[in-house]
């Protein structure tokens, strides 16, 4: 099997459209369609079923994990190889669902090692362990539990989540809020599939009620800001509070044990990691959220 074929069946197995996929591949549709077809051929089983849209089948699935490790080990030798040349540290990709949270410690290292190339990168946590598994990216922050299988983590911050609301509304002097009080409320909230979204959904679920959401943001750092000019009311981590970013608003405490977050790092279980892999590892897991510092190593 080719190489390239298999980087080309990655790519279709991921977006599972071949005119989407030839086009970020910059190939022609039509060869895409033969190498896909060559591979489907030497396996001797189809690895997507053709009925209506294009989908990746049960062994088509089997074999995009084992070809995404395959690829993930390649790329993990070239980077050491590169790294061991060059004598330095290497680089490092980091996946989060957002950046918010780790402006400190990026800052921090980046200052500490400013000839290291990091490279960030977006991902919905759903996405994380497959990343991590294939090697895609070396360590992934979430604001809610991913797979743990054949991964190490560490928690950073468990911090509770409140209700952050207009300073003119009436809520805005309250000591503390139950969910069933927001039954009515408009809420700003980030899209599904985000921890925010998913914490407002299952902390509204669990008391048979939905939420009423207003406006739907994927750009997080506008769900304050939104709020504040009277948008509606929405969740926000403690730790917003203290950002540099701030926006006028009322934060009130959420009557519930659940309305919290824990933001975990996560890592591959044995794979090879740069030095500068490793050093954003220690940064990380050992800031201090508290005094947004560096604290002694755990």
């Amino acid at each position: 099997m080719e190489l390239n074929a298999l980087r080309q069946f990655v790519v279709v197995a991921r977006l599972e459209h071949l005119s989407g996929a030839a086009e970020e591949l910059r190939v022609a549709q039509p060869s895409l369609s033969r190498t896909i077809a060559r591979l489907e051929s030497e396996l001797g089983t189809p690895l997507f079923d053709r009925s209506g849209r294009l989908r990746l089948n049960d062994t088509g699935r089997i074999f995009r994990d084992h070809v995404e490790r395959a690829l993930g080990e390649l790329d993990a030798g070239r980077r050491a190889v590169a790294e061991a040349a060059s004598e330095g540290v290497g680089s490092v990709r980091l996946a989060s669902e957002t950046f918010l949270t780790l402006t400190g410690p990026l800052a921090a290292y980046k200052r500490a090692h400013p000839t290291v190339e990091v490279e960030l990168r977006w991902s919905p946590a759903e996405d994380m362990a497959r990343h991590l598994r294939s090697q895609d990216v070396d360590l992934c922050v979430a604001s809610q539990p991913i797979p743990a299988e054949g991964l190490e983590s560490v928690e950073l911050l468990d911090e509770a989540v409140g209700l952050a609301v207009p300073l003119d509304h009436p809520l805005a002097g309250r000591t503390s809020v139950s969910i069933e009080e927001l039954a009515d409320q408009a809420f700003v909230s980030a899209g599904r599939g985000h921890w925010q979204r998913r914490l407002l959904d299952r902390l509204f679920a669990a008391r048979d009620l939905t939420p009423k959401i207003v406006c739907e943001v994927d750009e997080l750092s506008a769900i304050a800001a939104l709020i504040s000019a009277g948008l509606g009311v929405g969740l926000v981590p403690a730790f917003a509070r203290s950002g540099s970013t701030r926006v006028p608003a009322a934060w009130v405490p959420v009557d519930s044990p659940d309305c919290r977050r824990a933001v975990t790092l996560y890592w591959g279980a044995g794979s090879h990691l740069s030095t500068a892999a490793r050093l954003m590892r220690t940064t990380i897991a050992n800031w201090n959220w508290i005094t947004g510092e560096p604290q002694e190593k755990r």
